[in-house]
């Protein structure tokens, strides 16, 4: 794949996956004849809460070693309805596979918290349906630095010294809430699959006995998957997700560090889209609802906290 994201690992995801593995004492060169089967639907979106526009992208899966652009999936009906019936129209504007919805009223938007979400896509004779809830998120208190140097320079020519951050807020009381981390570097966002960052209630896995705590210092430290310069900005948004939501990201975390000689063979990543029609093609992505907690600073020398003081 040409960029590791979880968008273009979506995208090249296929019916099956092929896993050749040789032990011997020689190395041969072998052509492969893989055989790709139809196209899937690939789809990638969330509604929030946030007051913007919103965006679904609806692709098509193409061969594993196929490295061309996703082909986009034009012409689709697509609608989100909330379980008060009211209807979000969502709109391929610029013929590309974002499907977008936009606010009429600056103040409006999609996501109320405590709402369950139906997407509806509609393609030719085929009809696809996704439901996803909107679940609470806690409010992000606040985000520290403090100035760091790694004994040895990174091989990928990334930072060898700069300050690292982490944000602080509580995961509210009552066993079972989700979250996926997002963060950002000047506006960037970290969007590589291995910097996927989830966590269920404030610890990572199902089984912590976290409920209500204050999340773990490994997730609040995930928003730094390299330092940060003086003046730079850092942003966090804070998701919550649906359980499903949960294991679909932990799965598409898990297969694309999935390599080496001690990989397993490669499995079709879970997909909460359905066909209405059970003999019809399936689908690939994932749709979901979150609400958003975000916090925004800028790294100022002065306010930095010392090492061993987080």
């Amino acid at each position: 794949m040409k960029k590791n994201t979880l968008h273009t690992f979506l995208t090249y995801t296929t019916l099956a996956f092929l896993t050749v593995s040789t032990l011997t004492s020689c190395e041969d060169v072998v052509d492969l004849d893989v055989k790709s089967g139809p196209p899937q639907l690939v789809v990638d979106g969330w509604v929030t809460n946030q007051q913007t526009s919103q965006t679904i992208r609806l692709t098509e899966s193409a061969g594993y070693f196929d490295n061309s652009p996703a082909k986009p999936v034009l012409n689709a009906t697509v609608t989100v309805t909330d379980d008060k019936g009211q209807v979000f129209n969502f709109i391929d504007l610029k013929k590309d596979g974002n499907y977008v919805w936009k606010p009429v009223a600056a103040s409006d938007t999609i996501g109320r918290v405590g709402r369950t979400y139906t997407l509806r896509i509609k393609m030719g004779t085929e009809e696809y349906t996704a439901v996803s809830k909107l679940n609470r998120v806690p409010k992000i208190d606040s985000l520290t630095y403090f100035f760091d140097k790694l004994p040895i320079a990174p091989a990928d020519d990334a930072p060898q010294e700069g300050y690292t951050a982490e944000f602080f807020a509580r995961d509210p009381t009552g066993a079972g809430d989700c979250y996926w981390i997002k963060s950002y570097k000047n506006g960037k966002y970290f969007n590589k699959t291995t910097e996927i960052t989830i966590a269920y209630d404030a610890a990572f896995s199902p089984g912590a006995n976290s409920d209500g705590l204050r999340f773990i210092l490994p997730i609040r430290r995930a928003i730094s998957p390299e330092f940060y310069k003086e003046k730079d900005t850092v942003k966090v948004e804070l998701y919550s997700i649906p359980l499903e939501g949960y294991y679909f990201l932990n799965q598409v975390r898990t297969e694309s560090s999935n390599q080496g000689l001690f990989a397993t063979a490669p499995s079709n990543i879970y997909s909460n889209v359905k066909n209405t029609n059970p003999t019809g093609r399936k689908a690939l992505g994932f749709f979901g609802a979150a609400a958003v907690s975000t916090f925004t600073e800028v790294i100022d020398a002065k306010k930095a906290k010392p090492k061993d003081g987080n």
